[in-house]
């Protein structure tokens, strides 16, 4: 049985704005490890339809899509599971909120050098896959401030409580913050060295987590049959380098899947083998679950 809390973090409601995430317990949570997806949201607002200058499937390129799906069962294995609604076209959660772009947001001085924001990939993105832009001009600050007020402070402020809940619970906090990558972003990583690879696992080489739990999550993967890569191309972004801190207990993961194991990425809809990988995540995700579950008590002689 999985209850379903909203929200964990509450001054957003009592301020009457919307609540921009699910939070899935578990009846009993037995174990440290929390499961995320931040880029799987899909409720795109009305306004943002009005102002794009995309269709709906350009709009919806840049999404985790359906990642959500293939991580529904962590609650039924003692695990919460965190997933935002927010588009990451409308607010993305994976960067800090001052990563502002003045490309696209009125009022904004030009920073130092950021290499996701001159790519248009900050925290209110400018574009989408493939370097799209999303609007004809730009949006008032106003409008991106409470944009990160009402989506990105929220999200952020549950997963927080969250972490620091299992971590007083367990002595451990373990985040696997889940994301997918495209297929053609692993593409040219072989040349000439074999296979690509299905899975990414990022813990900013060592910084964000134990290599002992990064390696414990690596043998989930392989022992499915599945190839897995370390930070390239994809070490972690804003959400492993702000809460993985393992000398403190806090550990975070970043797990990238080829989207071409599940989904057709053209039309954005899962594959006919859907079913089979949300099967197989939820043996990975059972593997994964042991990282931090307490030892059980002997029984009783």
């Amino acid at each position: 049985m999985v209850d379903k809390r909203i929200p964990l973090y509450e001054g957003a409601c009592q301020q009457g704005a919307p609540v921009n995430y699910d939070l899935l317990e578990p009846s009993a949570t037995t174990t440290g490890v929390v499961f995320a997806s931040p880029h799987s949201g899909r409720a795109y607002p009305a306004n943002m339809r009005k102002t794009t200058v995309l269709d709906e499937l350009a709009l919806r390129s840049s999404e985790d899509a359906y990642v959500d799906r293939l991580i529904a069962d962590a609650p039924l294995l003692g695990a919460p599971l965190l997933l935002a609604r927010t588009p990451r076209a409308f607010v993305d959660l994976n960067r800090s909120p001052d990563e502002l772009d003045p490309a696209v947001i009125e009022g904004v001085r030009r920073v130092i050098h950021n290499p996701r924001v001159t790519s248009g990939l900050g925290v209110i993105p400018r574009v989408v896959a493939n370097g799209r832009a999303i609007y004809r001009g730009k949006i008032p600050l106003s409008e991106a401030r409470r944009r990160i007020d009402d989506h990105w402070h929220p999200y952020h402020a549950a997963l927080r409580a969250l972490l620091q809940r299992q971590r007083a619970a367990f002595g451990i906090a373990v985040l696997v913050d889940c994301h997918s990558m495209p297929h053609e972003a692993i593409e040219g990583m072989s040349s000439g060295r074999g296979p690509v690879p299905d899975v990414v696992l990022g813990d900013r080489f060592g910084a964000a987590a134990d290599a002992g739990i990064v390696d414990r999550i690596e043998a989930a993967f392989t022992a499915e049959g599945l190839r897995v890569a370390r930070n390239a191309p994809f070490a972690g972004a804003f959400i492993a380098q702000r809460y993985g801190r393992p000398t403190q207990g806090t550990h975070v993961v970043q797990i990238e899947i080829d989207r071409a194991l599940y989904m057709d990425e053209a039309r954005v809809t899962p594959l006919p083998r859907f079913d089979e990988l949300r099967g197989l995540m939820r043996r990975v995700m059972s593997d994964i679950v042991d990282i931090a579950r307490p030892e059980l008590p002997l029984a009783a002689e």
